[in-house]
């Protein structure tokens, strides 16, 4: 992978992330799951209903947290930043970012959690996607391992 390749696979795999907020928040779970490779994981925890396999079910998953933030669109605001890509292979990358969530159906505070995804992409189909994506507890209770992408 040569450098202006290597810098627009990063943009893709940035604005993948992206796109998975505006998606999700916006209650458009075909695009959200199609973000994702066909035997794609999720790994959410047991807070967030356990690991999830492949494309439909992740689809389905996400059909049943639709009425998190009252069920309408952008009642849910997941802010995403700091974003860490290595790759791995020309067609392969592992990535993490942090995620402050917003929970909006209240008149109280919206912050709801601090998350890190730490992911795995693969180049699928002429298309960077999720091949793993895995939530990490920070805030307001800490779980996971907080690893670092390009290391075990």
């Amino acid at each position: 992978m040569d450098g202006l390749e290597r810098l627009l696979a990063l943009e893709e795999i940035k604005r993948l992330a992206v796109r998975y907020s505006q998606y999700r928040d916006g209650l458009h779970l075909d695009a959200l799951a199609d973000l994702f490779t066909e035997d794609a994981v999720c790994e959410f925890g047991a807070r967030f209903g356990g690991d999830v396999a492949g494309r439909p079910a992740i689809r389905r998953h996400y059909e049943g947290s639709k009425g998190i933030g009252g069920g309408t669109p952008f009642g849910t605001l997941h802010a995403i930043s700091t974003h860490w890509i290595e790759f791995t292979a020309p067609d392969r990358a592992e990535g993490r970012c942090y995620l402050t969530d917003f929970v909006l159906d209240t008149t109280e505070n919206p912050l709801k959690y601090l998350i890190l995804y730490d992911d795995d992409y693969r180049l699928d189909g002429g298309r960077w996607r999720f091949q793993r994506r895995r939530l990490e507890m920070v805030w307001p209770h800490r779980e996971g391992t907080q690893r670092l992408p390009g290391n075990p």
